[in-house]
């Protein structure tokens, strides 16, 4: 784990149930009738840290837990195991009125720049709620708006676009204002899921650059939630990999690039696009559907598509290790030094 972290996640779980009627929960077996009640492993005892003004990025397959990992981090949802540590405080237990005093140190950057502004309020409003939030005296509020017109500035946007509505401004700017808005109270941690997916390729790499500047400007941390790998190789110091609501790898940015362990990553890199010719060596092509997180397979979750798969991946699921280089990887491979490796 990383010292001093302003992240520390331990083993978190997050499942839901799933409801509807009496006679779609009765399921017949060798015992007769019984009642069941299904439910989705969304996430299954997934770890991490993040370092104070580190951008760590997680990566997978649509469906695959990441963005669940980020919004229970935020406290979206309330988390079934594990322990969420910012700056140190275990919050997964909070309520709505302890969490108020931790939203000054966490924010959030969401997917949709246009669902994620309330169309009514104008954009001085959106950046100064949380503002007039946090704020505890007179003169705290009286600052507001001079703190509006500067964050705004600092994002790239003018003093006049406080009058306006989120319908007047174009995606990239309307997640201007979302990051903004984030900015408000000075938080140390902000997690963003998938901040620029919505966005032209152009304007990402924009909100991209503006991101790491704020890292660098205010020694912001990241969680940073993506599927687009070339996006991730651009923005990430380092790099998560999460398959079925595991963490399978995990690794500094370079070197999960340079040397991926784990079949999952590599089959994923294998199939992201690229100008360089790739050798057949390289490429993994995976085979059949992603099995449901209502019925996890029995060992290892990626055995059921993973070419290398033997007797052991269906006994036993792996735990993350440590190999190399900061590298942690959930493969029974990495201990197998009999068998040939692919």
């Amino acid at each position: 784990m990383t010292p001093d972290p302003m992240l520390e996640v331990r083993d978190l779980e997050m499942h839901f149930p799933i409801g509807g009627g009496l006679l779609d929960r009765l399921k017949l077996d060798s015992g007769g009738l019984r009642l069941e009640n299904p439910i989705v492993r969304a996430v299954n005892g997934v770890s991490f840290s993040i370092g104070r003004g580190e951008i760590m990025a997680l990566v997978g397959e649509s469906g695959c837990g990441k963005s669940t990992v980020a919004k229970t981090i935020a406290r979206i949802y309330k988390p079934t195991v594990g322990e969420i540590h910012v700056d140190g405080e275990d919050i997964a237990g909070h309520g709505f009125a302890e969490m108020l005093p931790v939203r000054a140190k966490m924010q959030m950057i969401f997917q949709d720049p246009y669902a994620s502004l309330n169309p009514r309020q104008k954009v001085r409003d959106i950046v100064a709620e949380p503002l007039l939030e946090q704020a505890k005296t007179a003169a705290e509020r009286k600052a507001v708006p001079a703190q509006i017109e500067k964050l705004l500035a600092r994002v790239g946007l003018n003093a006049e676009h406080a009058g306006r509505f989120p319908h007047q401004f174009s995606g990239g700017q309307r997640q201007r204002i979302g990051i903004a808005r984030a900015l408000s109270v000075t938080p140390g941690l902000i997690v963003a899921d998938e901040p620029v997916s919505a966005l032209d390729v152009s304007i990402q790499a924009q909100i991209l650059n503006l991101m790491k500047d704020l890292r660098d400007e205010f020694g912001l941390a990241y969680l940073f939630i993506s599927h687009d790998l070339s996006v991730v190789h651009h923005i990430a110091d380092r790099v998560g990999v999460m398959y079925l609501g595991f963490m399978v790898e995990n690794a500094p940015r370079d070197v999960l690039f340079a040397r991926p362990r784990h079949p999952y990553t590599r089959a994923l890199l294998s199939a992201a696009p690229s100008i360089k010719p790739k050798r057949s060596s390289e490429e993994i092509v995976l085979s059949g559907e992603v099995p449901s997180a209502l019925d996890l397979p029995t060992g290892c979750c990626f055995r059921t598509r993973c070419p290398f798969a033997w007797d052991r991946c269906a006994r036993e699921r792996p735990a993350l290790q440590d190999v190399d280089d900061g590298q942690t990887v959930a493969c029974h491979l990495t201990d197998e030094p009999e068998r040939d490796r692919p």
